[in-house]
């Protein structure tokens, strides 16, 4: 049996500095990742995603990239999606998401993001998954069972990349 709709929303950092002596687990945010982070948590909340929980990678532009969406749901972060495959990253969705969530955001990296977008729908297309882009994916599986089933039940419904519009 199905569960309710959900929506996994798979999202990637915002576009990071690198400054020099700083390992790649530990670089910030660059000014255009700021800024293109919080357009990324303006974009959600207008398409009326309404976060329940939210996996963040441990590193610390994935942090500053949730922090500046201002999205304030419950967080818990993973080193597992730091480089995760989407294997690591859809068990991270299983064990860590709450079995109510409605919404989960996982805040990740490339190309860990999109791979598991398609790897949930592999009839999906993602033509470009730059930084603070996001995907959403329509599941009606439980937490719990997604990427278990042969047919994982889940459709890719757009990836979203938040830029000014000029």
């Amino acid at each position: 049996m199905s569960a309710a709709p959900r929506t996994l929303v798979l999202m990637r950092h915002g576009k990071s500095g690198y400054p020099p002596g700083v390992t790649d687990h530990e670089r910030p945010l660059a000014d255009r990742g700021r800024r293109e982070a919080a357009l990324a948590g303006d974009w959600i909340r207008s398409e009326d995603l309404r976060v329940d929980a939210v996996l963040c990678s441990t590193a610390t532009r994935t942090r500053e990239t949730l922090d500046r969406t201002g999205i304030t749901a419950p967080t818990t972060y993973l080193d597992e999606i730091y480089g995760g495959t989407p294997t690591e990253i859809l068990e991270a969705v299983r064990v860590y998401s709450p079995a109510d969530a409605a919404t989960v955001l996982v805040v990740g990296h490339e190309p860990g993001m999109p791979q598991t977008a398609l790897a949930l729908d592999p009839e999906g297309y993602i033509e470009r998954f730059p930084t603070s882009a996001y995907a959403v994916v329509a599941v009606t599986l439980d937490w719990d069972r997604l990427g278990l089933d042969a047919d994982p039940d889940a459709e890719l419904l757009g990836v979203r990349v938040p830029r000014a519009q000029e």
